[in-house]
């Protein structure tokens, strides 16, 4: 590791968990979150946050062979309606770059449909936090704990 942003920029980090609070009082169910982050940390290749939400995962009741699917979860049944429309929603906004017109508004539609306007405030909130830690723990190299 390159260097220990958690105790380097600690008033950061206060922030960070603040967002996090916020985000685990929200109404969008853990084991939906956790598959969210599971799935932006994929993306991102951020190894320290693919151990700890696949743990997570198992601790907020996500079945295993979810847990294993995420990465193909167009592919499998295993996922609710739900779950689809926020992993899609979650894939979209981390792959900004992607599509010139951001978001696409058949993905922001069908998570709308599904998600009431406070929950879809916490999706988009807990997106932009995973992708946050994603990108701090990838910038100085931090990987899975031992």
């Amino acid at each position: 590791m390159r260097m220990d942003v958690s105790r380097s920029a600690a008033a950061g980090y206060k922030g960070m968990y603040a967002v996090e609070a916020y985000i685990g009082s929200g109404p969008v169910p853990r084991s939906t979150l956790e598959l969210l982050r599971l799935r932006v940390s994929q993306i991102n290749g951020c190894a320290f946050c693919i151990d700890m939400h696949v743990k997570e995962g198992i601790e907020a009741g996500v079945p295993e062979r979810k847990l294993h699917a995420v990465a193909a979860w167009r592919d499998t049944p295993y996922f609710s309606d739900e779950e689809r429309a926020a992993l899609a929603l979650a894939e979209a906004a981390t792959r900004i770059a992607d599509n010139p017109e951001g978001v696409p508004d058949d993905v922001w539609d069908a998570a709308a449909d599904l998600y009431d306007e406070e929950s879809l405030a916490v999706l988009v909130m807990a997106i932009a936090a995973i992708n946050t830690w994603n990108r701090l723990n990838v910038t100085v190299r931090k990987g899975p704990a031992e």
